[in-house]
């Protein structure tokens, strides 16, 4: 069947559930009578390289071969996480399969992230470099031998292709670089949000400019539908996940992703991308959003539904607990209201929620008021207790190294952790970065972070002398090594985090 666009999700991502993004612009294509094709190269990719991949010598990588299928298979038994060995053992030898597969070339590639010893996806050039030699990516034989006789089959007018990750960037441009060259006539339009991040630089939509003919920012819906001369889409089309629901996700079942919103509703807290980007916040209406998550839900039979906004908004909370979307669910909330409502909670389990994460970032008074973070402690100390008793599990996350922090702060921190422990589930420990650009770094001393006109973010110099390798000693020697914390760090399913944490639920003590 030939189809005018075809959506590709390139490696490297968490391969645990299908891309969101491409999901919700095929959805809005297709409601306007745009034919499309969506092809997840992420997830099809990883099982073609682990497949490939030839056992080294060492007697580690033998047995990982030779156990590829079965640890395939644990990673998507509903069991998965009641074997925590086990569950560590699959994740571990698959880690060391796909890193082996590019070895030759100087190249680690893993389950989530992709590293390459000569080229760097914070450098144009770089990118442009693995665009002119796609031989070198290990996903190299699977884009010559599958993904592209289907492009080539398929016949569209265009590709789009979404980069959300650094570890996405070299992949997608050595798949740029062979579309190029063996499909001349398609014109490639690249998005998602990392290309959002980049075009925020100068000289940001020029960089690639013979190599890609379009870079969008925020959603492509609109960029994509003007490009087949049509309008903005209706604005109740829904995402659709018909050509991924199928996908061989590495998880205890299927996982629906779904975004209620773009941007973030609270847009206040000081070092925050978000603000230093300026991106508005782009809401569904919240009837909208719960009757999309119902359909959705009813079509796909998700095992756990994912929201993706960054921070599930109170009315959308309220919106949930009134009309469940019919599967456990977890997304992003804040330490506020009404989770310091008891009874709320109660309602919240009761319609399908299993985690909440909380970026909690600091236990210190004093940081959180120089964040502007909004987070009062006896109010965290409320909705951890509420959504403990609600059976409601807790990922915390945690900034350390933030130019408002000291380490007397972040020792209230660990001590907040510690006076919590049974109320927090998982956590997420973070060393800060400071976001290029950002408005609240004027009072810094700057320095670049590292090498490269696409990078990200920049270093600084610490007003209180608490720097990055004092933090990172900190952490190590202080904060990780106490026993409440440890014990908390060990739930963490390895790689997969928060994206497995809510299936490992079950197995926590005193939820």
């Amino acid at each position: 069947m030939l189809v005018q666009i075809v959506l590709i999700y390139p490696p490297v991502a968490k391969p645990c559930e299908p891309p969101a993004g491409i999901a919700r612009l095929a959805g809005a294509l297709r409601s306007s009578g745009v034919s499309c094709a969506v092809i997840d190269a992420n997830i099809e990719g990883l099982h073609d390289l682990v497949g490939r991949a030839a056992p080294a010598g060492d007697t580690w990588s033998r047995r990982a071969y030779r156990h590829r299928e079965a640890h395939l298979g644990t990673l998507r038994s509903p069991d998965a996480c009641r074997h925590p060995d086990r569950y560590r053992r699959a994740v571990a030898d698959l880690g060391r399969l796909l890193a082996a597969a590019g070895g030759p070339h100087g190249i680690r590639s893993g389950l989530a992230d992709y590293q390459d010893d000569r080229l760097a996806p914070v450098r144009s050039a770089d990118l442009l470099a693995a665009a002119g030699q796609p031989e070198r990516n290990p996903y190299h034989a699977y884009y010559q031998e599958h993904l592209l006789p289907r492009i080539l089959k398929l016949n569209p007018a265009l590709v789009g292709i979404s980069i959300n990750y650094l570890s996405q960037a070299l992949c997608a441009f050595a798949l740029i670089g062979l579309l190029k060259e063996k499909c001349p006539g398609i014109r490639i339009l690249i998005g998602g949000g990392l290309v959002t991040s980049w075009m925020q630089r100068p000289e940001g939509a020029d960089r690639f400019a013979g190599l890609v003919d379009l870079m969008v920012a925020g959603p492509g819906e609109a960029a994509l539908l003007a490009q087949m001369g049509l309008a903005t889409p209706p604005e109740e089309s829904m995402p659709d996940y018909s050509d991924l629901v199928q996908g061989r996700y590495l998880s205890p079942g299927f996982i629906l992703p779904f975004s209620a919103s773009d941007g973030c509703w609270w847009r206040r807290c000081a070092f925050c991308p978000e603000r230093a980007e300026r991106r508005p916040y782009r809401p569904l209406p919240h009837g909208v959003a719960t009757r999309q998550l119902r359909r959705l839900t009813a079509r796909t039979g998700p095992a756990l539904i994912h929201l993706l906004d960054n921070a599930v908004s109170p009315a959308l909370l309220k919106a949930l607990a009134t009309a469940p979307p019919g599967a456990p669910w977890y997304g992003f909330a804040r330490f506020a209201a009404p989770l310091d409502d008891p009874d709320f909670c109660r309602r919240l389990a009761a319609s399908g929620c299993v985690m909440l994460q909380l970026g909690l970032e600091s236990g210190s008074r004093e940081v959180l008021e120089r964040l502007e973070k909004g987070i009062c402690l006896a109010t965290a100390s409320r909705v951890l207790h509420n959504l403990r008793q609600a059976g409601i599990a807790a990922y915390v996350y945690l900034l350390f190294g933030t130019p408002a922090e000291n380490e007397a702060a972040a020792r209230q921190t660990l001590s907040f952790v510690v006076d919590h422990q049974a109320a927090i589930g998982f956590l997420n420990v973070a060393l800060f970065n400071l976001p290029l650009g950002s408005p609240d770094a004027r009072e810094l001393r700057l320095h670049d972070f590292y090498e490269g006109d696409l990078a990200l973010y920049r270093d600084f110099e610490h007003p209180r002398g608490w720097g990055r390798s004092v933090v990172r000693s900190f952490l190590d020697k202080a904060f990780r090594r106490h026993p409440a914390v440890k014990a908390i760090l060990r739930r963490d399913p390895p790689v997969f985090t928060s994206n497995h944490a809510a299936f490992c639920v079950e197995r926590r003590g005193g939820a």
